[in-house]
């Protein structure tokens, strides 16, 4: 995805140096062991002492070095956690026995949480393989996934205990500062944006990135779910926010734009939907029929998983709307079109 029309302000700090983005708010990136290699995380600072973190990173040996030596100048009251992914919450809880801070996140990422900590490998891997044999993946590579075991519980340092579950137009005094609570769905149940009107600030995580389209799957949990109508519908309400709104993302590049990156984002789902349409006229299509359609890579494992949920995610959309009909062959889902 081009993202040409974007204004990119500022420049990209060093793994763990904290910058300043905009008003008591800092910008402080720390690596991912994913090929997506980093993640932004936001500190608010008020006036009067008070100090906000917004994510945590991912629970790992390298991050807790990390913020083992920024705890000796900065420690955090209060976090605010964007939503359950392991970059996000990973650490949350190490935070909190290392600091007494108090974690927010909304009643939904904190269930869905609780859920993925408690499973175990063989329940969550049996659960993905079976989800997606469903959806017409082969014995071999549906195999891989489940060997996979439970690939959320090794990134997350368990379960913070929290304190307030925010929710959607919420008001939140944040370093002095008054935050406001805009949800957004389809990457994850209850995804928490925080907007400062006073001068135009959207903490988006990964419900707004500048160049890529985060990850909307359709989980083994709500197999009939509509994740990408929910996205859809959150960028509609991100496009009622000023054009030149100054986007954090949790990924990449704060930058302004982002009407213009609303829309980009419509015509990539957009061209996919189109593209699965036209092969479901022509041929009874699985999510695994579509991934060659949708990627044009090579898949490991790893983005397997992701790239099966996101295949589900816009066949369930065509099936939501009525462009396609969806039914049982040989104990697999097909989807066709007239």
């Amino acid at each position: 995805m081009s993202a040409a029309a974007l204004d990119y302000p500022l420049p990209r700090p060093a793994l763990g140096e904290p910058v300043p983005v905009a008003g008591g708010v800092r910008w402080l990136r720390l690596p991912l062991p994913f090929a997506l290699d980093h993640i932004n995380l936001w500190l608010l600072d008020g006036a009067a002492g008070e100090r906000v973190l917004v994510d945590t990173g991912v629970g790992s040996p390298d991050n807790r070095a990390h913020w083992q030596g920024l705890l000796e100048a900065w420690s955090p009251g209060r976090i605010v956690v964007t939503h359950f992914h392991p970059d996000h919450m990973g650490l949350a809880r190490w935070l909190q026995a290392a600091t007494g801070a108090v974690v927010w996140m909304t009643r939904a990422e904190r269930d869905t949480a609780e859920r993925l900590l408690a499973s175990s490998d063989d329940e969550a891997g049996e659960s993905v393989a079976a989800f997606y044999r469903r959806h017409g993946l082969d014995a071999g590579r549906a195999d891989a996934l489940r060997r996979r075991g439970n690939t959320y519980s090794p990134l997350v340092d368990g379960m913070p205990e929290i304190g307030c579950c925010i929710a959607d137009g919420d008001t939140l005094d944040l370093a002095g500062a008054d935050w406001r609570v805009i949800v957004g769905r389809g990457h994850a149940p209850e995804h928490a944006c925080l907007y400062r009107a006073e001068d135009g600030v959207l903490i988006a995580g990964d419900q707004l990135l500048p160049r890529i389209s985060s990850n909307v799957s359709v989980p083994p949990a709500a197999p009939d779910a509509d994740p990408l109508g929910a996205f859809l519908d959150s960028l509609d309400t991100l496009d009622t926010l000023p054009a030149d709104t100054l986007v954090l993302p949790s990924h990449g590049r704060p930058f302004r734009g982002l009407h213009a990156r609303t829309a980009e984002l419509r015509a990539h789902h957009g061209h996919h939907l189109e593209v699965l349409l036209a092969e479901a006229r022509r041929r009874p299509l699985t999510a695994a029929d579509a991934l060659p359609l949708l990627f044009d890579r090579s898949l490991d494992s790893h983005s397997l998983f992701f790239a099966m949920g996101e295949a589900v995610a816009h066949l369930n959309r065509l099936w939501h709307t009525g462009a396609v009909a969806r039914r049982e062959r040989d104990g697999a889902w097909v989807f066709t079109a007239p």
